[in-house]
């Protein structure tokens, strides 16, 4: 693959990019279902009835049981299970129930491969390339994860930190120093607001997810890129707070999950960061 030229190479990683998409929607439909039967067998050990509803319970894993209907239970084939395609030609509904399919499925099966088109384009076949892939699907997964539940799994975040400082032992996209530093400045900032907005409001305005989320963002790209990321995502999400409140309605009251623009901004920070800061450091 060393020897594509990026046209093919774009082409390869979007078609590898269809099929992590598609594994994408196993983690967003499964991972916060596997966390909260954790929970509830935590919460009966404590109690004591440990055992009396474990037994009656499907083992439920990333892989296992296969993919089936939420509606009818209607196990998904292998030809039911192509990207995209397989979304098009049953026209979005269920082959089992006829029961409409979400559009988010297809979505972030595109989403995924576009975006890995554009890193094997950006950066060519390297460590980057891998590593870009690699952070772009987290990012997905706990966009989708957090619009859904309001939770950032640990299970992605605190990877994604130790991920961010091996592949920086090489200075790929920062420096070593930096990325520690960036580690620990992106969790120090935000639990720093956390704790600022409590103390003022006696309400919580963000969870702990988010500061891991920022952390694995300065792990990955430095220190320099956290002003950066923290305005993007200020900025994207007021946008879109603003547009949910007026347009749908959207109560002032309901919380609104602040991961999905921290990993809008990480994004804009692995392709672009570098450009807008050198930008911005040229206006000031």
């Amino acid at each position: 693959m060393a020897s594509l030229d990026p046209a093919t190479l774009a082409v390869v990683c979007a078609l590898f990019g269809l099929l992590i998409g598609s594994f994408l929607n196993v983690v967003i439909h499964r991972l916060p279902r596997m966390m909260e039967r954790d929970w509830r067998t935590q919460c009966a050990e404590l109690t004591g009835q440990n055992g009396q509803e474990a037994p009656t319970a499907e083992p439920l894993s990333l892989v296992k049981p296969r993919s089936r209907c939420p509606h009818c239970g209607h196990q998904i084939g292998a030809m039911e299970n192509i990207p995209i395609l397989s979304f098009l030609l049953q026209k979005g509904r269920c082959k089992g129930c006829g029961k409409p399919i979400s559009p988010r499925y297809p979505l972030v099966e595109a989403i995924t491969a576009v975006l890995f088109a554009y890193a094997a384009w950006r950066f060519g076949f390297t460590l980057a390339s891998a590593g870009a892939m690699l952070f772009i699907a987290a990012m997905i997964a706990l966009t989708c994860i957090d619009f859904d539940t309001q939770l950032l799994p640990d299970d992605i975040t605190l990877p994604l930190v130790w991920a961010g400082l091996l592949i920086n032992l090489n200075g790929t996209f920062a420096t070593l120093s930096s990325a520690v530093i960036g580690a620990a400045a992106g969790y120090l900032v935000l639990w720093l607001v956390y704790w600022a907005f409590k103390l003022a409001t006696g309400k919580e305005g963000m969870g702990y997810g988010d500061f891991k989320l920022l952390a694995a963002i300065g792990a990955w790209f430095g220190w320099q890129m956290l002003p950066l990321v923290i305005l993007a995502s200020s900025f994207v999400g007021a946008i879109v707070g603003i547009a949910l409140i007026v347009l749908a309605r959207h109560g002032r009251n309901v919380p609104i999950p602040f991961g999905p623009y921290l990993a809008a901004a990480g994004i804009i920070a692995l392709f672009w960061g570098k450009q807008l800061n050198q930008a911005y450091l040229g206006v000031i």
